[in-house]
């Protein structure tokens, strides 16, 4: 994971060089409320769609899908309708990517779908997505890789149920689905992060989901200042060196200036 700005996460079981040899790391782990404010509502919170829509969880649970063609057409329909392709980052997403931009290492590692925060402008190679992208089409049998947007054509067109085009096999979002492991490896970049990093800012998120809530713990456990920017409690705020309830959109920009130097 090393890149253009020199800086690359420790190996697991090593302690970080100390911030006067090169410049603090900065981990981010964004939930979804760092998008609420681009309309793409929460799982969680006080409106979220499990709350208030308990049925919605079965169509992105892997064995109802799998094994359930009326939930895999529903399932479309729910991505063809989704809020996310019409979103744009928000105030959130762009102070991330301008914190990048002022040279300060950052790395995000994200349990949303929705690539705001590289259309915000932060590179790809420096966002961590643990559950995978909404914007990639996954087959289910042999592995093949296409567009969503692509496949949103197909249902557009009458598809209810579209299928693999190479092997026929059956398609989702590429997407980790509840009964699915994360992708060891994205975990394992994910957790070396965090033991590297000097400051962790834990935002929009419940930090309820593991193993991901954890990666606040590792960092604090590693000497991280830990930061947390939510509207609600969580398991986490006791560790924490500073706890923010105020609104993402005007918090995390005052905070990530302040890192950056503004």
């Amino acid at each position: 994971m090393n890149d253009s700005d020199g800086h690359a996460p420790q190996p697991p079981g090593e302690p970080s060089p100390g911030a006067s040899a090169r410049s603090p790391l900065v981990a981010i782990l964004t939930g979804a409320g760092i998008s609420t404010d681009s309309g793409i509502p929460d799982y969680r919170g006080p409106q979220g769609l499990w709350r208030t829509d308990p049925e919605a969880e079965k169509l992105v649970t892997y064995d109802y899908y799998m094994n359930d063609p009326d939930i895999r057409r529903r399932s479309w329909r729910m991505r063809r309708d989704s809020p996310t392709w019409s979103a744009r980052p928000n105030a959130a997403h762009e102070a991330v990517a301008r914190l990048e931009q002022t040279g300060v290492p950052v790395r995000v590692i994200t349990q949303n779908v929705d690539g705001l925060h590289q259309l915000a402008g932060l590179p790809d190679r420096k966002v961590l997505e643990l559950h995978g992208s909404s914007r990639t089409v996954l087959c289910t049998r042999c592995a093949a890789r296409s567009t969503m947007a692509e496949a949103l054509e197909r249902v557009e067109a009458g598809e209810e149920d579209p299928g693999c085009r190479e092997c026929g096999g059956v398609l989702k979002s590429a997407t980790v689905m509840f009964g699915q492991a994360l992708d060891p490896e994205v975990l394992g970049e994910a957790v070396a992060v965090a033991k590297a990093c000097d400051v962790f800012v834990a935002v929009g998120t419940s930090l309820q989901v593991q193993p991901a809530a954890s990666l606040a713990e590792v960092a604090a456990s590693h000497g991280a200042r830990l930061v947390i920017v939510n509207a609600e409690p969580t398991p986490y705020d006791a560790l924490a060196d500073e706890v923010v309830r105020e609104p993402i959109g005007t918090a995390l920009p005052a905070l990530l200036a302040e890192l950056g130097g503004d």
